[in-house]
């Protein structure tokens, strides 16, 4: 089973287009767009299992300039 998980990016103001850039070219990233409201993008992710989910966020989405906060919010069954 795949796991999906939403994640709220904050960034630094004027890195918007640059994270997007970022985000859209790591795998396992499935969907990114910049919103309007307390976050400045939303990205799609999924892996094999949790674990990856965590890989993904901690080793390559929080290293990236210009983000400065993520909240990870991770499904919890079928859409």
């Amino acid at each position: 089973m795949t796991a999906k998980a939403f994640v709220l990016i904050e960034t630094a103001v004027g890195r918007n287009k640059e994270v997007v850039a970022t985000l859209s070219q790591l795998k396992g990233v499935k969907s990114v767009d910049t919103v309007t409201g307390p976050y400045d993008i939303i990205a799609v992710i999924e892996g094999e299992n949790l674990n990856d989910i965590g890989d993904l966020v901690t080793g390559k989405i929080h290293p990236i300039a210009g983000i400065t906060r993520t909240v990870t919010c991770l499904t919890i069954g079928a859409a």
